[in-house]
């Protein structure tokens, strides 16, 4: 929270039109990205209610106009479609309260993009897969994400972070990297870079379908991790997806992929002990279960075959970032320990490797879970 002073809080506070009266402002959640608050408030009739306040990052997010105007769109559309549903639009999706001068965010003129949004009562949130109940119930939620945005016009979102699941794109940064070799680090990692060299023509398989018209565009998360799902406290289902700045127009494989890339391995993402690391079958069944079951039949038959070959590339652009970075001195991504990054490309592509000895199994299980969704 640096350069933020309470007068600055309160300031951006004041300019939102929020019912009653500020009682309490304090820090919230465990976010690395946003400079999060929780504001609680008393309205005139004595109830007690809830705000998130959101100092942006804009040296991540360059445009936080057009991520709020995606957040925006994005939403009221799945408020109009919850609604006619039946359900709670103020529970079901987020909600930004608007500024005084009727805006979705707020500039303080110091160079801060804030904004406020509903808090959702009676959540919880879970940071990791505890059981495969909990990756197949994410899953369900992804998935009915996607669904309920599969009419929404994705052409009309902004690339707010350009070329961000674009795998050729990444690809050619990767091999930019390894041409500077900046810091002279391209021998420890020979391997590496031959595994990821290895597998080029592999990082246009979706984006040619998509520009051949055979995939289509869709509103995808980008950032499928378990803690963006709140859990209704009381039910312990799905609720809610969070967390929207990466909103953007993509494939459906990239929600998908990054989701089996971080919770169908048995290894945490910067193990040093390869052996540890695979691809968990049940895992990678009862999360494409579950995502199916939350689209609806609202996949096409030819983005269902494609699955596995999100789940790969995703891992496998992840991988060629963390190994770029790493021969870049480890410029972007947060390290812990020397060599850090470059543990962190071994896992995934070890992973990738793992996926591609079980290709055949990956592919039956889609197949199988694509049947029996069909009969029910």
């Amino acid at each position: 929270m640096k350069n933020l002073t309470d007068a600055i809080i309160e300031n951006a506070i004041a300019q939102f039109a929020i019912e009653g009266t500020l009682k309490e402002k304090r820090p919230y959640g465990n976010g690395h990205i946003n400079d999060t608050f929780l504001l609680t408030y008393e309205t005139p009739s004595g109830r007690e209610t809830h705000y998130i306040l959101q100092r942006m990052n804009n040296s991540i997010f360059k445009n936080p106009q057009q991520l709020m105007e995606n957040m925006v769109h994005v939403t009221e559309y799945l408020r109009k479609i919850i609604a006619a549903n039946g359900g709670d639009p103020e529970r079901e999706t987020l909600n930004a309260v608007k500024t005084r001068s009727g805006g979705c965010y707020y500039e303080d003129g110091s160079d801060n993009f804030w904004r406020v949004l509903l808090f959702i009562e009676n959540t919880l949130c879970l940071e990791q897969v505890e059981s495969k109940k909990d990756f197949y119930d994410s899953a369900v939620a992804f998935g009915n994400f996607q669904r309920l945005l599969s009419d929404f016009p994705a052409h009309t979102l902004h690339e707010t972070i350009p070329n961000f699941h674009n795998t050729p794109s990444r690809f050619l940064d990767f091999k930019a990297a390894v041409e500077r070799d900046k810091l002279g680090r391209a021998k420890q990692a020979e391997a590496e870079i031959s595994f990821a060299l290895e597998r080029e023509k592999d990082t246009d398989v979706l984006t040619k379908l998509l520009k051949e018209g055979k995939l289509p565009l869709r509103v995808t998360h980008n950032d499928t991790k378990l803690n963006n799902i709140l859990f209704d406290a009381d039910t312990k289902k799905a609720l809610c997806v969070i967390d929207l700045d990466t909103v953007m127009p993509g494939l459906s494989h990239y929600d998908f992929g990054d989701s089996i890339r971080f919770g169908a391995s048995t290894g945490a993402e910067d193990e040093k002990d390869l052996s540890k690391v695979e691809l968990d079958l049940s895992l990678f069944e009862a999360f494409t279960m579950g995502y199916l079951e939350g689209c609806a039949g609202s996949l096409t038959d030819l983005e269902i075959e494609m699955l596995p070959m999100g789940a790969k590339l995703m891992t496998y652009e992840c991988g060629i970032r963390f190994l770029a970075d790493f021969l870049d001195g480890d410029v972007y991504f947060k390290i812990h320990r020397d060599g850090h990054n470059l543990d962190r490309a071994r896992t995934q592509f070890k992973l990738v490797a793992d996926m591609e000895k079980k290709w055949g199994e990956m592919e039956e299980i889609v197949e199988r879970c694509k049947e029996a969704l069909s009969k029910k």
